[in-house]
């Protein structure tokens, strides 16, 4: 693709989004919130109950009728193809945007056909999504290497948010993969938001507040949070556990909390209600072995919160120095949350703020339009390494 210096319509297609879906929805509304203010065109397509268009401050959102996908928590996906492909031929892309690798993935042909420019999003990756449903090891690389080879030919980039992400591409010899960091509102989530009230109607003066906020499906692993706790309990630890988020496992990991000090919030819709929350905790918890970025991890480092997070995922590449990483089990957990609280008070948060400062919105706008060969203006950064500031992305070309 040729570099582009003037306004782009540029159509994003996504499913699996939910009125309660977090990292994934905030991330769709800030780079269409950047795309806006940088001059583009942004119409955002998702499933929902019905048919609505609908100018937003993200730009253009419009929902196309999807049908509820069972066991996910109120997941919806575009099954239509034909009116998918007739909505994409009426808006007339100048580029094609899709956050979904599976169900969405024939989009990158019809882009083709249609000589639109189009980039696959790579949320998650899909052989760690396949280890948290089940399947071996080798079982998972095999499916996910056809899976990203076919992938990787159909679109002309693949956008990986940390180099944990693109290993997989990699890997398989890909190389028209951008790499681009996602970011964190730092206006919005900030140490200024912890709420003494707020954490005294949940943990007593001497306990530790620990909160996750997370999506409670499979692939996130939610159970390894309750396990922390037991761990830390059972070592004579004051602990409590609060968890902000909603999903298929809720039922079962509310029947399994029985007896600990555990709160569930379901999702919470107030941004600044779950910022204080993440403000006033001790430590964040993220147990999700098969995060590419994590965005609620992000943010609760705005907030002045360490983060213990898998060891598994991308985090280790987000948190950096300023947090934890911990094997998946409830000891190895509740190690990292000793580690973190064996630093002082004042010196994690300012740490844990510092590390998010590096990680705002705008440069994941900048770095998204390159990956879309548009002219930004400015240099663009790339996820900072666990020991660095931020460095130029990683372009690979083609497809080995």
């Amino acid at each position: 693709m040729n570099e582009t210096t003037g306004s782009l319509r540029i159509v994003r297609l996504a499913n699996f989004v939910a009125p309660t879906s977090g990292g994934l929805r905030t991330a769709l509304r800030e780079l269409g919130k950047g795309y806006e203010a940088a001059g583009h065109e942004s119409v955002l397509v998702v499933p929902g109950e019905r048919h609505t268009d609908r100018e937003t401050e993200q730009g253009r959102v419009i929902t196309l009728p999807g049908p509820l996908l069972p066991g996910t928590g109120g997941y919806r996906v575009l099954t239509d193809k034909r009116r998918v492909a007739a909505l994409l031929a009426s808006l007339r892309p100048d580029r094609l945007e899709v956050s979904d690798r599976t169900t969405l993935r024939w989009t990158g042909a019809w882009a083709r056909r249609a000589r639109v420019p189009a980039v696959m999003v790579s949320h998650e990756t899909a052989d760690g999504v396949l280890r948290t449903w089940g399947l071996s090891e080798g079982m998972a690389r095999r499916a996910s290497d056809a899976l990203n080879v076919r992938t990787a030919h159909t679109y002309s980039r693949v956008v990986c948010t940390t180099e944990f992400a693109e290993r997989e591409f990699v890997r398989i010899g890909a190389r028209n993969v951008v790499r681009a960091p996602l970011g964190v509102d730092l206006v919005a989530r900030h140490p200024a938001l912890r709420d003494p009230g707020l954490r005294e109607r949940h943990a007593r003066v001497d306990d530790v507040l620990l909160v996750m906020c997370s999506r409670l499906s499979v692939e996130k692993r939610p159970g390894t949070a309750l396990d922390a706790l037991e761990a830390l309990l059972r070592r004579g630890r004051r602990a409590v556990l609060v968890v902000a988020g909603d999903g298929p496992l809720r039922a079962r990991l509310v029947q399994r909390a029985r007896g600990l000090p555990v709160t569930f919030l379901g999702h919470v819709a107030d941004r600044g209600m779950l910022g204080a929350l993440q403000a006033s905790a001790d430590v964040c918890l993220a147990p999700g072995p098969a995060e590419t970025f994590g965005l609620a991890a992000l943010e609760a480092m705005a907030c002045g919160t360490p983060v213990v997070a898998s060891s598994s995922s991308a985090l280790p590449e987000v948190v950096g120095s300023a947090g934890a990483t911990a094997a998946d089990d409830g000891d190895s957990f509740a190690d990292a949350v000793e580690l973190l609280l064996a630093r002082p008070e004042g010196e994690r948060r300012e740490a844990a703020r510092a590390r998010a400062e590096r990680f705002g919105w705008q440069a994941a706008v900048d770095a998204f339009l390159a990956a879309h060969d548009t002219s930004v203006g400015r240099s663009v950064p790339s996820v900072p390494s666990a020991h660095s500031g931020p460095s130029a992305p990683s372009v690979r070309e083609g497809v080995g």
